[in-house]
């Protein structure tokens, strides 16, 4: 059975807690799922620390945020069966800053979290409607509180992912605008893999992906993006997959990596 292989818990922005996802999984027929929170070494821990889950086996993972200040674009790249090492461990605390209890177990402070506070009490119309972008919008106007963090270039959060000897997958290439550092990455053999089934993929991206990754021999993935209700368009765990074939590769890839790493040392 196919596995989802882009999901989000309360280790960042999503709204369920990571120990509920197998079971969501179990139920939508999933073999495997990789709880892939933002910027985030705990989903990696995690899956570690509980291999098979409600019969489902998880993949270490995690989707890192870097920025392509040549198109001023920020850039989403999930990060398979990567060591817990000290270069992804300081990445993630990197990214990290002092949160609420909202996000006690991501430790950071995601906007869903305050929009999440807001919404409860009333004050907003919803997640992501008139309030949300009154304050953390960027465009027609800039929202009064958006706060732009300080993300890393492409390049160094690759080298970030290459010590960690995990398997690199371009995330949702549609929602950044990123086919032409796809483009890129995919010439210079910085890409194992490229996300083609996921909900805000455009047909014309999925078609040129899906030459891209024949041609050059790539991985090819599919996930739900799954937030919980920390989304403007709810999908359930499984709505979009990874097949079997393609979760094989990227478990034969790591372990590769890791047994040369091992040989090496």
């Amino acid at each position: 059975m196919p596995g989802d292989l882009h999901t989000h818990t309360t280790f960042s922005d999503g709204s369920t807690p990571a120990d509920k996802l197998p079971f969501l999984a179990a139920c939508a027929g999933m073999t495997h799922l990789a709880i892939s929170d933002h910027d985030s070494i705990r989903s990696v821990r995690y899956a570690y620390a509980h291999p098979v889950q409600n019969g489902v086996h998880l993949i270490p993972a995690t989707e890192l945020t870097a920025y392509d200040y040549e198109r001023a674009h920020r850039v989403h790249l999930l990060c398979y069966w990567p060591d817990d090492c000290a270069a992804l461990a300081d990445f993630s605390a990197m990214m990290a800053e002092e949160a609420l209890e909202l996000a006690k177990d991501s430790g950071t402070l995601f906007k869903a979290q305050v929009m999440r506070v807001l919404w409860q009490y009333g004050l907003a119309d919803g997640m992501y409607n008139t309030v949300y972008k009154s304050l953390f919008g960027l465009k027609p106007v800039r929202g009064r509180i958006l706060h732009t963090p300080r993300y890393e270039p492409v390049d160094t959060v690759l080298d970030v992912i290459k010590a960690s000897r995990a398997v690199v997958v371009l995330a949702h290439p549609s929602v950044y605008h990123s086919m032409e550092l796809a483009r890129e990455l995919i010439a210079a053999g910085r890409l194992d893999g490229v996300e083609i089934d996921h909900p805000r993929n455009t047909p014309e991206d999925r078609a040129e992906l899906t030459r891209l990754a024949k041609e050059n021999g790539l991985i090819v993935t599919g996930g739900t993006d799954y937030h919980g209700i920390n989304t403007v368009t709810p999908r359930p765990v499984g709505a979009f997959t990874t097949s079997d074939e393609m979760i094989a590769r990227i478990g034969d890839i790591a372990k590769a990596r890791k047994s040369t790493y091992k040989r090496q040392k």
